[in-house]
């Protein structure tokens, strides 16, 4: 019988198993077998006891994914070739995780956007490096006590260091007009925002698609400077809506192409 190891792939048996997790590490505490895991397709990280957990086969995975990238690719097919002679705003992506930062590297380059995506880098050096018009700050986060103590960043797995991330991002000299998106599942959306960010999740504690912070950052790229967006004009694309993303607003940040 195969058992749950490093990099398998599972489900919690209790509940209706709509999530794939990955399991990143398992470790012993309090003589029980724990394991982290991360959402395949969503970017939540948890802490769970091994035996409340289940394997699934390749093909189990396969089928999720491909329902998954099907809503994807159907949102790119209907808006490829859209953003064609717009000087569209610049994106820099950072993200935490290596899998996502390689799927969000391609939905940006299907739909032409100009975006730079990476993975565990100094902000300040990014910044300085590419001088981008929107910031997008991500991988996973996900509460530690579910359904309490909402004030505590201690409570959250990753909120603190998306928050320190926003702060270093704002007192770079290019950071003051960054539109910045941070956040992943059921962060800590007040101090994300106290902190600078113009959007971030996730206000009701909720589970964020991979795709949420790139749905934020397409808008405000392709929309027009003079425009400004709130969380009103994107909450319809994702996944949870206001639920999962909410913020200040910001001013699009495409640019108007002068004909001469």
């Amino acid at each position: 019988m195969n058992k749950i190891k490093k990099g398998s792939s599972v489900v919690k048996k209790a509940g209706n198993k709509e999530i794939v997790f990955v399991v990143e590490k398992i470790f012993s505490e309090k003589r029980k077998k724990i394991a982290i895991l991360k959402g395949l397709c969503i970017r939540i990280i948890e802490k769970v006891p091994v035996s409340e957990l289940e394997l699934v086969d390749r093909g189990y995975v396969n089928k999720y994914i491909e329902e998954r990238n099907k809503i994807l690719e159907k949102r790119i097919y209907s808006r490829k070739n859209s953003y064609n002679n717009m000087k569209t705003g610049k994106i820099v992506h950072l993200d935490g995780d290596k899998r996502y930062m390689e799927k969000s590297y391609k939905y940006y380059k299907k739909l032409g956007l100009n975006a730079v995506v990476k993975f565990e880098y100094i902000i300040k050096d990014l910044i300085s490096r590419y001088r981008p018009d929107i910031l997008v700050i991500t991988g996973h986060d996900g509460m530690i006590k579910k359904g309490r103590n909402y004030s505590d960043i201690y409570n959250y797995m990753n909120s603190r260091f998306f928050v320190n991330t926003v702060k270093r991002a704002r007192e770079h000299e290019y950071g003051k007009n960054l539109v910045i998106f941070a956040g992943a599942c059921q962060s800590y959306f007040e101090a994300l925002i106290n902190a600078g960010a113009n959007f971030a999740s996730s206000p009701a504690r909720v589970l964020l698609d991979f795709a949420d912070p790139l749905i934020v950052a397409e808008k405000i790229a392709t929309t027009d400077s003079d425009c400004y967006i709130t969380i009103n004009d994107i909450a319809d694309d994702l996944r949870d809506g206001k639920d999962g993303v909410g913020g200040i607003g910001a001013k699009g940040k495409k640019q108007k192409v002068t004909l001469m």
